[in-house]
């Protein structure tokens, strides 16, 4: 099949457009300035360095307002790297900014001149005392530590929202805290010690006992500076007793003042310093957490009030019967969040009045759960609560999905409000905390003030801590825009800190939106006390300059980035960063964000301009070529986007009317590429055999270079040998299912030694001693799910292919009577669903009826209550495809392993092999790097099986591990069969 045409001009923006004042400006086309590249390049070495403009141009957004280009990036690898960093930086007075996750909503990520990335090589935790303490670098995700501290039923204090993306470093610089943490579960309280590098270079390990006498003999300057401003603030009672009073509430804006109170030493006041200091003071290299309970039964309700001062009276009440979280929704959020799928329709007629807690209770075991049950039915008995809550006596409940539901819905207020706002236009996404028994007047005060600037009115937030988030979204490129917000911020600033005496920022950290307003409600002898802070820490002023101070009135306004509308997929992006976790690319190229963010800057410039494609030019691989296309970017984005789709759709851009009628007529003809695709791979293994695997693998990449990359699939060791042209045979008469052999298992064969059946003998064999028997149909050969032409983009092929599977599977299934059963999960996925948009009218009604099932979720729900486990393997570690998460698919691939091995491991670090078909054998630097964590951790220990349940994901993971993958159904197979076990599984 003819795959990509490497066509930069097909994906020029289309129509003639102007240069956008927030534009790239000419003189960046060709990346960073020398002598600043070279420079860092002879220090650190070039691959280092991202210099070239698309670096810089995806590096210079993140999940805040704001934009600014850096010079450029640099990719730090270790301390040595960072301090290097600052050193030059010194000498050639040059500014820094640290860059991890790139979550932080108030441009904190963002800088003009030297930006260092610290997640990409900065990731891994260890936990300390059986889970009671953890060490963690600070490129790990929030999510990534939990996972490994929930085997110990601990957990970390700080929860934020974006805990799926946001790292360690980030939420620690920016004292991030969640719908729990309040003040005392927060980063500042839960942060037993800290490694960081100081703008000077100098390593502190504040969990050294010799920290201070090391920090005196390196630092002595600083350190008589720190015990002088702890002097003066400790003989200042008023000063004092401000500062104990600013944090009896959530409070991120500006630096922790009462680090000066809290610590007796140096070492002691920087620990606390570091904290919530954005990055102005120092690097944090590593931290040392003190974890909390996990406690795992919950009891959850939404419950429903006619007013908002209703809804915020009974938050007291439930905080006294010991909620972990009240979470506030206000009836404009429950009524806009109809958009959000799982959210009920009938939402949408709510009165404006009505208003939504969110309550959970978490208890340690089920004495504890059911002592908060009934605390809450006595709350719960003394409120007005309205319809749709059915009666107080049902109002929580345990039901795990339900629970899930209801926190979908409370998130839907970003969903809502960030995915529909307007196309073109810039979210804020704002948050600010009052004295919990003033939340409802607050409320009441806030969404006046928006509908006063002709903002859409919303409001929702940690309603047990005075915490609300609002969001406004507003046209970055239209002056008077920027005027209605700035006026709007200005108002909104002084009601806050007036009338509620409030904090500005109460966890997402002051950052460059409130910077301005910092003195406004500090006062000037805090505020002052703070720049000299900063001076003493940063006497040069190297780290992240005008973030958390900046004395211009107006520098909130400076750098608002426009949103140029794009594909319409893609308009609705808020640039939050919660898709890049998950994203197979995101240590190679680009990142899904990454994508759009470009595509953005190529629409803010003038058509033809050096930026533009010197932007085109390196799109085609960093961002179409290398994204596996695995959607499961879609299932992170809080507004649903799917840039996989964009990127298919993006392929078919590239393709010349003759790749499409090639690509058509070899779908046509699928039965004889399919025959000769399986005589190529028999000979190529033979070849293979002969001359070896490195020397095949030589002449394939001559072969490359020859034609071009995506056009030539490398040779790789662990592609199998080909499968058996026959199929079992099987009968119709008295068949439960319809088998259906996917192509690539009709095509490849197991690993190389493998002892046992095939695959296809195995689902027989176990249908057949399970009493279900299955009939695979003797015309299989020459169709196919689809996938193949969908993946690369090719529009013609795919609807021919969806078009005949779809015909073939009605008449097999006797018109949807029998289940369709299907033994590779991502054409599981490609029948069940992608096929339709290209399916005929007529053809969309049969495939309505069609019941399409993985093999492995059959063998799950059919197949095991009738099968008896004979022997079972000790361990297994379990590679879940990416077509199974997007299925729904993942608790039945552990219940089939589970019945096969006494321990089941799913590796915290395991996600989309990047595999994708043939793309590992096009571009193997994607698997490679998609699968490295995962790699390290299954081959950090031995495990008696290696499973999953794609062909091709599995060839992907032995690749990157050395160890033979296998479907999760040859190992059933082989732990029901009768008889002696044969000796090997390969």
């Amino acid at each position: 099949m003819p795959l990509l045409e490497p066509k930069p001009q097909a994906l020029r923006p289309s129509g003639r457009r102007t240069a956008s004042p927030d534009r790239v400006p000419d003189r960046l086309a060709d990346g960073t300035p020398e002598p600043l590249r070279g420079e860092l390049s002879a220090l650190l070495g070039a691959d280092k360095v991202l210099w070239k403009v698309s670096d810089l141009v995806r590096y210079a957004s993140d999940a805040s307002p704001y934009r600014f280009v850096p010079q450029v990036v640099v990719v730090a690898e270790d301390i040595d790297d960072v301090s290097a960093i600052l050193s030059y930086a010194h000498g050639k007075g040059r500014e820094v900014v640290f860059r991890a996750a790139g979550t932080s909503l108030n441009g904190q990520a963002q800088g003009e001149d030297i930006l260092v990335d610290v997640r990409r090589h900065w990731a891994g935790i260890e936990v300390l005392d059986d889970g009671a303490r953890a060490r963690i670098r600070p490129g790990t995700t929030v999510a990534r530590a939990n996972a490994a501290l929930a085997r110990h039923g601990r957990v970390l204090g700080p929860d934020p929202a974006s805990a799926l993306a946001c790292t360690i470093g980030g939420v620690v610089a920016n004292n991030a805290s969640g719908m729990t943490a309040g003040t005392t579960r927060n980063s500042y309280r839960t942060v037993a010690s800290l490694t960081f590098v100081l703008p000077s270079g100098t390593v502190v390990d504040t969990g050294d006992p010799r920290a201070d006498e090391d920090l005196a003999h390196a630092e002595p300057r600083l350190c008589a500076g720190l015990l002088a401003l702890k002097a003066e603030i400790e003989a200042d009672p008023e000063l004092t007793a401000r500062i104990r009073a600013k944090y009896t509430v959530k409070n991120t804006n500006g630096y922790r003042l009462d680090a000066f109170l809290d610590g007796s030493t140096p070492v002691e006041i920087l620990r606390g310093l570091m904290v919530g200091s954005e990055g102005t003071f120092g690097f944090i290299s590593e931290v040392v957490f003190d974890t909390v309970a996990l406690e795992r039964l919950l009891s959850t309700a939404l419950l429903f009030f006619p007013t908002l001062p209703a809804a915020a009276a009974a938050v007291p009440l439930f905080n006294d019967a010991g909620a972990l979280a009240v979470e506030l929704i206000d009836g404009n959020t429950l009524r806009a969040s109809v958009s959000v799928a799982g959210v009920p329709a009938d939402w949408a007629a709510l009165p404006k009045e009505t208003a939504a807690l969110l309550v959970e209770f978490r208890a340690p075991d089920e004495a504890g759960r059911e002592a908060y049950e009934e605390a809450a039915v006595r709350v719960l008995a003394g409120l007005d609560l309205v319809a749709p809550v059915a009666s107080v006596t049902n109002a929580f409940t345990r039901d795990a999905e339900t629970i899930a539901g209801y926190w979908k819905a409370r998130k839907a207020f970003v969903t809502a409000v960030g995915g529909s706002r307007p196309a073109g236009t810039t979210l804020i996404t704002e948050d600010f905390a009052v004295p919990p028994p003033r939340l409802a007047e607050a409320c009441e005060a806030l969404l006046a003030l928006q509908e006063t600037h002709g903002f859409d009115a919303a409001v929702a937030g940690h309603a047990a801590h005075g915490n609300l988030h609002f969001l406004l979204a507003f046209d970055a490129a239209e002056p008077s825009d920027v005027e209605r917000y700035a006026a709007f911020m200005a108002d909104f600033c002084r009601l806050t800190v007036e009338r509620f005496d409030g904090s500005l920022k109460a966890e997402h950290a002051t950052g460059r939106n409130i910077a301005p307003f910092l003195e406004l409600e500090w006062g000037p002898r805090a505020t002052e006390l703070m720049w000299r802070t900063k001076r003493l820490i940063d006497p040069d002023g190297v780290l992240a300059p005008r973030i958390v101070l900046d004395r211009d009135p107006r520098a909130h306004l400076r750098g608002l980035k426009t949103i140029p509308k794009v594909e319409l997929i893609a308009d609705p992006c808020i640039e939050c960063g919660f898709c890049e976790p998950t994203c197979p690319s995101r240590d190679l190229t680009t990142t899904p964000r990454q994508r759009i963010v470009l595509r953005r800057e190529m629409m803010r410039q003038a058509d033809g301009s050096p930026v533009q494609d010197a932007l085109l030019d390196a799109y085609g691989y960093d961002a179409v070529d290398t994204c596996a296309g695995d959607s499961t970017c879609a299932l992170d984005c809080p507004v649903g986007i799917d840039t996989g789709a964009l990127m298919k759709h993006f392929r078919h851009l590239r393709h010349s009317p003759r790749e499409e009628r090639a690509a058509a007529l070899t779908a046509r003809h699928f039965k004889a590429v399919e025959a000769s695709a399986r005589l190529a791979v028999a000979a190529a293994r033979s070849i293979g055999d002969r001359i070896g695997d490195r020397a095949l693998a030589r002449v394939t990449g001559l072969a490359r270079k020859a034609v071009r990359p995506d056009l030539v699939p490398e040779w790789l060791p662990e592609i199998p040998g080909a499968a058996a042209r026959a199929l079992p045979r099987t009968r119709r008469v008295g068949a439960s299912a319809v088998y259906y052999p996917a192509c690539v298992n009709r095509i490849f064969g197991e690993p190389e030694g493998h002892r046992g059946p095939s695959l296809p003998q195995a689902v027989v064999a176990l249908a057949t001693r399970a009493g279900k028997p299955v009939w695979i149909p003797e015309d299989v050969a020459g169709t196919c799910c689809a996938t193949i032409w969908h993946s690369k983009g090719y529009e013609l092929g795919n609807a021919v292919m969806a078009n005949r599977i779809v015909e073939a599977a009605w008449g097999w299934t006797a018109g949807g009577t029998l289940p369709l059963v299907v033994d590779a999960s991502s054409c599981t996925l490609g029948l069940a669903h992608e096929v339709v948009p290209y399916l005929t009218a007529d053809n969309r009604e049969l495939h309505a009826a069609l019941t399409v099932v993985d093999s492995v979720v059959w063998a799950a729900e059919e197949l095991l209550p009738e099968l008896t486990v004979l022997r079972r393997a000790r361990s297994a570690v379990l590679h879940p495809t990416c077509s199974m998460r997007h299925l729904g698919d993942e608790a039945q691939l552990r219940a089939v392993a589970e019945a096969c091995a006494e321990e089941v491991v799913v590796p915290d670090d395991a996600g989309c092999c990047a595999f994708a078909g043939d793309r590992g054998m096009l571009h193997q630097e994607l698997t490679g790097a998609a699968t490295a964590r995962e790699a390290a951790e299954v081959t950090d220990r031995h495990f008696d099986a290696h499973l999953s349940a794609n062909r091709m994901c599995e060839i992907g993971m032995e690749r990157a591990t050395g160890r033979a993958y296998v479907s999760v159904l040859l190992e059933l197979e082989r732990a029901t069969r009768p008889g002696p076990e044969y000796l090997r599984r390969t």
